[in-house]
């Protein structure tokens, strides 16, 4: 039976003894412990948040399965080797605590985080070699860059001023919450009445936008940035649905302007998957609706969360 807790709220009591109800807006892994989002915190001495000094990755559950969780888990075991992070679990146990915060939050569709940082260093200490890396994880709601109602007409996008942080100095294929050009990138896209923002590098080619991968479509063609941007899972997806669509596709540099005369422009994201983009700098993007080859590669990617092969169902109670 339930019973009604301190704050009114009707409780459910599980086999384990867990009141499911705290869960209801996500659950989270810190400290070693399964917490409700909500109670969740960071040390403050923590470089992760001192510093921006840490690496995550952000899978996703749809209709109670995650959708390609190893293959987010290959990449964040990469980004941690190559930030020399030290984990303190093991894949096993990592993809052990996702589940189990899919299970307590009961979630079915999902936006799940798993994060490693420095950790606090001795102190006195300056040298990150000292550090003990902390280990955290949750999962909440699914979260939407755009909307389904938004992603039905496209994204009104900008191409910013603000180039992207040079892979030389930050390499974007380690994850990394080194966010501020992407951030000044959407307050312009704001100023300028768009709703989302695609930066540039410095020779003015397009890259990548806060949180997801770009494409352009032209002449039966699909091309994306083959430099300087995270490789993203849904962008792999693309890739592969492509092949198998028999769409050709390119990596290659894309010219700023090239974009803005493309027939069609989509980006990508673990947030959303294939959204469509039908006004760039305030111009339509080919006749001002979401292109056919668009449509195709977002039905077959969504269509692919059925296959067992992606799936990594969750046993709730």
């Amino acid at each position: 039976m339930g019973r009604t807790g301190c704050l009114g709220r009707r409780s459910h009591i599980d086999s384990r003894g867990v009141d499911r109800a705290s869960y209801a807006s996500g659950a989270a892994f810190v400290d070693g412990s399964f917490v409700p989002v909500a109670e969740a915190r960071v040390p403050i001495l923590d470089w992760g948040f001192l510093r921006s000094d840490a690496t995550y990755d952000v899978a996703h559950l749809w209709r109670g399965s995650f959708f390609r969780l190893e293959d987010h888990l290959d990449r964040f075991e990469r980004s941690m080797a190559r930030l020399h992070l030290r984990p303190p679990y093991g894949r096993d146990r990592v993809r052990e605590i996702l589940v189990e915060c899919a299970r307590l939050s009961g979630l079915r569709d999902a936006y799940a985080e798993v994060i490693c940082t420095r950790g606090v260093p001795p102190a006195g200490s300056r040298d990150p070699r000292d550090c003990e890396n902390n280990f955290f994880a949750f999962v909440v709601p699914f979260v939407w860059i755009a909307s389904p109602e938004e992603q039905e007409r496209g994204l009104h996008a900008t191409i910013s001023g603000v180039q992207r942080i040079a892979p030389g100095s930050v390499d974007p294929t380690a994850k990394n919450y080194h966010w501020l050009d992407l951030t000044m990138g959407l307050y312009e896209a704001y100023a300028r009445g768009g709703e989302t923002a695609i930066l540039v590098d410095r020779e003015h080619n397009v890259v990548e936008g806060p949180g997801f991968n770009v494409f352009v479509v032209g002449d039966g063609v699909i091309s994306t940035p083959d430099s300087g941007v995270l490789e993203g899972i849904t962008r792999r997806t693309v890739m592969e649905l492509a092949s198998d669509l028999g769409i050709p596709l390119e990596r290659r540099s894309i010219p700023a302007d090239e974009m803005r005369r493309a027939e069609e422009v989509f980006v990508t994201s673990t947030a959303g998957g294939i959204m469509p983009v039908t006004n760039v700098d305030g111009e339509a993007v080919g006749d001002g609706r979401p292109g056919p080859v668009t449509a195709r590669l977002r039905e077959a990617y969504w269509d692919l969360h059925r296959d067992p092969r992606y799936a990594t169902p969750v046993r709730y109670d």
